[in-house]
């Protein structure tokens, strides 16, 4: 009888070592001195340095069918990035400054090179937010996965004081609502997005798109805006925001809404906020209500934040400051009948 090997059954033990080696130096370029531990290490460990009070706030999240358009055009150097960027622009909502970051991989087949990939993506994302990636896991899984696809997700951990928490609890009427641009669709609505643009549209991937102006593809893999540092040299600058909201499924009302307390309501004008073009080309081929646009996606605005009155000059500029292009949208006022009052632009 023949004797098996586990890389006859699908799972290659050379090929994941040969990926570690490939991942080694970009993963080692997001380390700082708060790292004790190795990659090989069965754990990371992260040393937290002098905080008086300190609170850990940790989020998980994953790239969903964006994966699909790396698969399809078999480029996946900038997915890493969007997975960084929906956990650490999570976690920045509650007050945190994000510490480390770790990644999983599931995958049919381990392809080294494919894996490091994804892994620079991963890393280049924790170098813009400031996190170090501490450690992840790659597991080949042979009868899982279809051949070529695979299955990203992020774990990142931040701290932040006790005094430092941004819960909502603090906004009330009066404050104002400012907005910061997104690059686009982000990371998600990407199951209608694909439905419309691909089987509606019958647009390629690889089509150019003068509406776009490139192809529909680089489009697409777009990477999501990573806020947090931006966000971060608030709090540092003693500017703390009243309320932050992270604008992913749900769009600017359903997302504000988890930041607005009973008996508030944050009254938004949409019209102030760039749509970028891609959401036009959606909206038209698919012939979408715009309330649909608005509850699915970000629409131009992929971070709120909510600032005291007095202090909306002296964050707009330490926002610009940062390289963010803010733009007041809105302000609190008393209401009992909805969280976020939404005026939606001429489209």
């Amino acid at each position: 009888m023949k004797r098996l090997t586990y890389k006859e059954a699908g799972v290659d033990i050379e090929a994941a070592d040969r990926a570690v080696e490939m991942m080694k130096e970009a993963v080692a370029a997001t380390h700082n001195a708060n790292v004790v531990s190795a990659l090989a290490d069965f754990g990371g460990i992260y040393a937290l340095g002098d905080l008086r009070q300190p609170l850990l706030v940790a989020g998980t999240d994953g790239v969903g069918t964006k994966l699909k358009i790396a698969f399809a055009l078999d480029k996946h150097d900038t997915v890493g990035q969007d997975v960084v960027a929906m956990c650490v622009d999570d976690i920045v909502c509650q007050g945190a400054r994000p510490l480390f970051f770790l990644d999983y991989i599931g995958i049919g087949q381990l392809v080294p090179e494919k894996v490091a990939q994804i892994v620079k993506g991963v890393a280049i994302g924790c170098q813009i937010a400031g996190c170090a990636l501490l450690g992840g896991e790659t597991a080949e899984l042979p009868d899982l996965y279809a051949k070529g696809e695979y299955d990203l997700a992020g774990f990142a951990v931040g701290v932040t004081e006790r005094d430092g928490i941004i819960d909502g609890r603090a906004v009330q009427a009066g404050d104002v609502v400012i907005a910061l641009p997104s690059s686009g669709l982000h990371s998600n609505g990407y199951s209608l997005a694909r439905k419309v643009l691909l089987e509606v549209g019958k647009i390629g991937l690889e089509q150019h798109v003068p509406e776009l102006g490139r192809t529909l593809g680089e489009e697409m893999l777009q990477p999501t805006r990573i806020y947090c540092r931006s966000l971060v040299a608030l709090f540092e600058a003693g500017l703390r925001p009243h309320g932050l909201a992270h604008v992913t499924g749900g769009g600017i009302a359903g997302n504000l809404a988890r930041t607005i307390p009973p008996g508030l309501c944050a009254r938004v004008d949409a019209g102030k906020v760039e749509v970028p073009a891609i959401f036009e080309l959606i909206r038209t081929i698919g012939n979408i209500e715009i309330q649909e646009m608005y509850r699915t996606f970000n629409m131009g605005a992929g971070m709120l934040v909510v600032v005291a009155a007095g202090e909306a000059e002296a964050v707009m500029r330490s926002l610009q400051d940062s390289g963010e292009k803010p733009v007041v949208v809105g302000e609190v006022v008393v209401g009992d009948e909805q969280r976020v009052e939404l005026t939606y632009p001429a489209m």
